[in-house]
C-alpha cells in the first residue's frame, strides 16, 4: 500500500445526534468492534486521532474501561499492537467539543465533513474531498452511528461526502467497514506505472 503525504486529517464517530430507524434523534451505544477497528484503520492511514462521540456517562466509562484494557492492562501484555492503534482514540462529549479542541492544537478551524448512505445533492465525490485534503487545512470525518448522523449535522457541513456505492441493490455497510473504504479512498494513492 502507497500512502501519500498524509493529510492533516481527524476521525470522529459521533453516537449523538443520530437518528434511529424512524427518524427519530437518539444516543447510540458505544460497540467494541468499532473501537477496536476504526482505531487500527485510523493508525494505518495516519489520522492525528480518532474522537469517539457520546454524552452518557456509562458509554464513556465502557470505552475508557476498553481503551485502558488495551493500551495499560493486560490486553497490552498480550497484544501491544492493539493498544498502539487504540492510543490515537479520544473520548468527547460533543462535535462542538471536538472542533475546538482541533483550533487550539491547528491554531485554524478545520472543515467538517459527513458521510452518509444516502446520496445528497451537495455531495462532493471522494477526488474532489481529495484535492481539498491537500490544502493543509484540518479536516474532520464525521461518521454516523445508528441510522446515520442527525439532520442539523448534515446540514451545517462544509461538505458532504458521496455514498459509498457498489454494484448491487444493498448499501447498509457497517460503520468500521465504511471508514476503511473511506480512509483508503481518499488516502492511497496509485503508484506510478510506466
Amino acid at each position: 500500500m502507497k500512502i501519500s503525504s498524509v493529510p492533516d486529517l481527524y476521525v470522529a464517530l459521533v453516537h449523538y445526534p443520530v437518528v434511529n430507524k424512524k427518524g427519530e434523534t437518539i444516543t447510540s451505544a458505544v460497540t467494541n468492534l468499532d473501537l477496536h477497528d476504526i482505531a487500527r484503520a485510523s493508525r494505518t492511514y495516519g489520522i492525528r486521532q480518532f474522537y469517539v462521540i457520546t454524552p452518557l456517562e456509562d458509554q464513556k466509562e465502557l470505552t475508557q474501561k476498553i481503551l485502558s484494557h488495551w493500551i495499560s492492562g493486560s490486553g497490552a501484555v498480550y497484544n501491544h499492537i492493539r493498544g498502539n492503534a487504540l492510543e490515537i482514540v479520544r473520548i468527547r462529549d460533543s462535535i462542538q467539543i471536538v472542533l475546538e479542541e482541533i483550533r487550539e492544537k491547528r491554531g485554524r478551524n478545520a472543515k467538517t465533513i459527513v458521510t452518509s448512505a444516502k446520496k445528497n445533492s451537495r455531495s462532493i465525490g471522494f477526488s474532489d474531498l481529495k484535492n481539498k485534503l491537500k490544502s493543509g487545512t484540518p479536516h474532520i470525518l464525521l461518521f454516523g452511528t445508528a441510522w446515520g448522523l442527525g439532520a442539523e449535522i448534515i446540514e451545517q457541513a462544509d461538505y458532504i461526502l458521496e455514498p459509498i456505492m457498489a454494484d448491487s441493490d444493498y448499501n447498509h455497510l457497517s460503520v468500521r467497514s465504511a471508514v476503511s473504504i473511506t480512509l483508503d479512498r481518499l488516502i492511497y494513492e496509485e503508484p506510478v506505472s510506466y
